[in-house]
């Protein structure tokens, strides 16, 4: 498409026809998108102008607010240049005319601009709203942010100011070392009946010393006389496993980040960026300590596989290998909701995590909708091909990064390691919810 105009002055301008005798042609205004005459031709910081549709297309496609000519990033939203346009209609009004009905014809450019405008009416609500006095925009999703935020502070500061001093806790003390008082505490964390025999063992005096002479015939005698046989097995049962360890095993989640703190912060993070590769670490790594009651907990055994009196022994339960059933439900979760795995987890110790389980559960919902908005992105732009080089990817970056903190998570301050720990718990979420309303709003600005 050729178009050539030659520019003819008027009677009284002091340059004469001659030497304005030059052509001018269509190419001399082309697109560098397209390759052909400008519609509607938008300007951007850098200078370079191009089709509205083209740029549409463009930032569709690439989800970028960069100049598809130089790269450069530009700012605010791009206007359409009113005198270059004016001038191009002058010139070629034939050729912009049928430009014009291929433009409305195309419903794949209908949609990209309508995409665009969207995306630039959003971005003028934002900087009206930053400029006014009072900012707008935010509605319900703000108060929910702020209400959070809060909730998180209070968390935060409740456990800085009112935990135990990690020497006191029983899972750093020897237990030979334990007062009557301390071996009380230890009986009360067995459950709800033991705090039964709470006073018949500080009658008794018993400390720690004293705990780990005691044979079982003795629970039957006074002063302890523990006639039921199920309550005098779970005591056994835990009191060989804290003789083996020589300290109580930790049974929450404050407990076992005083023991381990350097790994417990790495596995906060890496259950949130890649909760498959950490579930597979914790079954090669750390399979007794932390999988199996991992698994027992989020895939028990089906009600007509207990027994009556396997509620007491519930902990126990969770150092036996799993059935092929409980591996069966687990696989299933673990390729397709990793995250709900988690949130399980969460949920079962609600009574004793209060606020915090709750973090954890919508914190894994959420990155459960973050994980699904990934793959939907890979699905419309058809880059499942890559998934496999993306998967290889990730597994090579989560890998490098997690052999890099466990050769330096035991020389991480504690300060330091609670900072991140207290960050990743209470505030990651927060941060999540945003992430969330934004991938929403990009969908509704989707090219479908």
């Amino acid at each position: 498409m050729e178009e050539d105009v030659k520019l003819d002055g008027n009677e009284g301008d002091h340059i004469t026809t001659a030497k304005l005798d030059r052509k001018i042609s269509v190419s001399e205004f082309s697109c560098h998108c397209c390759y052909d005459i400008l519609v509607n031709p938008t300007t951007l910081n850098c200078g370079h102008s191009f089709c509205r549709h083209c740029l549409a297309l463009w930032w569709v496609s690439s989800k970028k607010t960069e100049c598809p000519e130089c790269r450069n990033t530009w700012e605010g939203f791009p206007k359409v240049n009113i005198l270059l346009r004016d001038v191009i209609e002058k010139l070629f009004p034939d050729a912009i005319q049928q430009k014009y009905k291929d433009v409305e014809g195309n419903h794949e450019i209908i949609h990209a601009l309508q995409a665009f405008n969207n995306y630039g009416n959003e971005q003028n609500q934002t900087s009206t709203g930053m400029q006014g006095n009072q900012p707008r925009g935010g509605g319900f999703f703000s108060g929910v942010l702020t209400a959070l935020t809060s909730v998180a502070v209070v968390l935060l500061v409740y456990h800085w100011s009112s935990r135990e001093s990690e020497q006191d806790l029983l899972v750093h003390k020897p237990v030979a070392k334990w007062t009557a008082e301390e071996v009380v505490l230890w009986l009360e964390q067995l459950g709800p009946w033991a705090s039964h025999y709470k006073d018949l063992f500080l009658s008794g005096r018993v400390n720690g010393r004293l705990l780990i002479t005691l044979a079982e015939e003795e629970f039957s005698k006074n002063p302890y006389s523990i006639e039921n046989s199920s309550h005098k097995k779970a005591i056994l049962m835990e009191l060989d496993r804290v003789k083996t360890l020589g300290v109580k095993p930790p049974q929450n989640l404050w407990e076992y980040k005083a023991v381990n703190p350097g790994k417990s912060l790495f596995l906060l993070y890496a259950l949130k960026s890649s909760p498959r590769l950490s579930m597979l670490y914790l079954y090669l790594f750390d399979y007794a300590e932390t999988f199996l009651p991992f698994i027992h907990t989020t895939c028990p055994l089906q009600e007509e596989q207990k027994e009556q009196e396997e509620d007491l022994f519930a902990k126990f339960i969770d150092l036996q290998d799993p059935t092929w059933r409980q591996w069966r439900e687990f696989l299933v979760k673990y390729v397709f909701l990793p995250y709900q795995l988690i949130a399980e987890f969460a949920w079962d110790w609600l009574e004793l995590h209060y606020w915090t389980s709750r973090f954890i559960i919508v914190n894994a919902m959420l990155l459960t909708v973050l994980e699904s908005f990934s793959f939907w992105n890979l699905w419309s732009r058809r880059e499942l091909k890559n998934l496999p080089q993306l998967m290889w990817r990730h597994f090579w970056n989560m890998s490098t990064h997690g052999i890099f903190v466990a050769i330096f998570w035991p020389v991480i301050p504690q300060f330091v390691c609670n900072c991140f720990f207290y960050w990743a718990l209470y505030f990651n979420p927060i941060i999540n919810i945003d992430l969330v309303v934004k991938e929403i709003r990009r969908l509704e600005t989707q090219v479908v």
